[in-house]
């Protein structure tokens, strides 16, 4: 039995049906504030701008503040934190509070899954949904643990989860025949 519910269950617990774990960047709520003032700038400049240069420069002002500020707080809160979800049908990674961007990938697919002690956004060029060719795709809203889930084409999908290591026992687990057995016709 563990001790605390947060400890990972030991390789003697069963591992549950259903995994589930998040991720969570609180950093991110800065860079949402940011976005807030350029969206309340852009606003400001529309309601108590200078006519006196022309329409056009302050038109594009405004937008701009606007649409780098809608930008800005969809790319972080987006990004805030991430759930994951295994069980029979796949793995699900979900993103910020709606849910969006997101991804399913069919447990048919998976071929493997690997935990990752450290994975940083410097490593994926930045935080959020990413893809670089040598690597595969990832979702990266901390510094920290990961799971690392390989499918049968060969290219890899990483998330950082908090407990990555119980994920990657319950994909495992998910991937094993049904008999528990390695596979091979039985000896008689």
């Amino acid at each position: 039995m563990r001790d605390h519910p947060h400890d990972p269950p030991t390789a003697a617990e069963p591992v549950p049906a259903v995994w589930t774990g998040r991720a969570t960047n609180r950093l991110q709520w800065l860079l949402a504030i940011a976005g807030v003032a350029c969206v309340t700038l852009g606003i400001e400049l529309a309601v108590n701008g200078s006519w006196t240069s022309g329409i056009v420069p302050l038109l594009m002002s405004v937008i701009g503040c606007v649409a780098a500020g809608l930008l800005m707080l969809y790319g972080t809160l987006a990004f805030v934190h991430v759930s994951v979800r295994v069980d029979s049908d796949g793995v699900e990674v979900r993103c910020g509070h709606i849910g969006l961007p997101r991804r399913r990938i069919p447990l048919s697919h998976v071929v493997g899954a690997e935990f990752a002690p450290r994975v940083t956004p410097r490593q994926w060029g930045g935080w959020g949904y990413r893809w670089l060719p040598e690597k595969g795709t990832a979702v990266v809203v901390r510094r920290g643990e990961g799971l690392i889930v390989t499918l049968g084409d060969g290219r890899t999908f990483t998330v950082t989860v908090d407990d990555a290591e119980a994920a990657v026992r319950a994909i495992r687990d998910l991937l094993r025949p049904a008999g528990g057995g390695t596979g091979a016709p039985a000896q008689i």
